[in-house]
């Protein structure tokens, strides 16, 4: 438990989980995302004043945007920078559905990227482990769980680029070029 500035117990947010298909947002809603992508530390009131809405509306849609897991504000680092000396993407073949599988190895701390795919792997896995020993423990412990038949590791060298700033575009009309 963390404490707020008035000693209130605030119980700390939960890890980001399982993402079910999201309600609509509008454009408040969007605007809201933007402007914490560019700044995770804007004010509300910045916000509502751009957006032309009061601040107690973008209070009440920030939290309901983190209620229902479409939005999180938290620091982005490159992990390779913070020390970590081994990061991975480790895809993973099934016997089965890859559901059991992947919703095991979410649980655990080292993986940060749980995603089931269609194509030549089952599921693809981030791992950010201390060293690469640690890293060749949690690949064999994958390599360990039923229904996991094979793994193919990817070793990071150097993070390269790594944005998180797309923002909420998806409705959005392309850009037309102009001749």
């Amino acid at each position: 438990m963390r404490s707020n500035r008035l000693t209130e117990p605030v119980p700390a947010p939960p890890a980001r989980g399982p993402v079910r298909r999201p309600r609509r947002i509008d454009a408040v809603d969007k605007g809201i995302i933007e402007a914490l992508q560019r700044n995770g530390r804007e004010p509300f009131r910045r916000i509502a004043a751009g957006l032309g809405v009061s601040e107690a509306t973008i209070r009440a849609r920030y939290a309901r945007l983190c209620e229902d897991n479409i939005l999180q504000v938290t620091g982005v680092t490159n992990p390779l920078g913070l020390g970590f000396e081994a990061q991975a993407m480790v895809g993973i073949r099934t016997a089965g559905p890859p559901e059991r599988v992947a919703d095991e190895v979410a649980r655990w701390d080292e993986a940060d990227y749980v995603v089931v795919t269609a194509g030549q792997f089952d599921i693809l896995v981030e791992l950010v482990c201390a060293d690469r020993r640690a890293l060749l423990d949690v690949t064999n412990r994958i390599r360990s769980l039923d229904d996991v038949v094979t793994t193919e590791s990817f070793l990071y060298l150097e993070l390269w680029k790594q944005l998180y700033d797309w923002g909420a575009r998806l409705h959005e009309p392309p850009a037309q070029e102009v001749s």
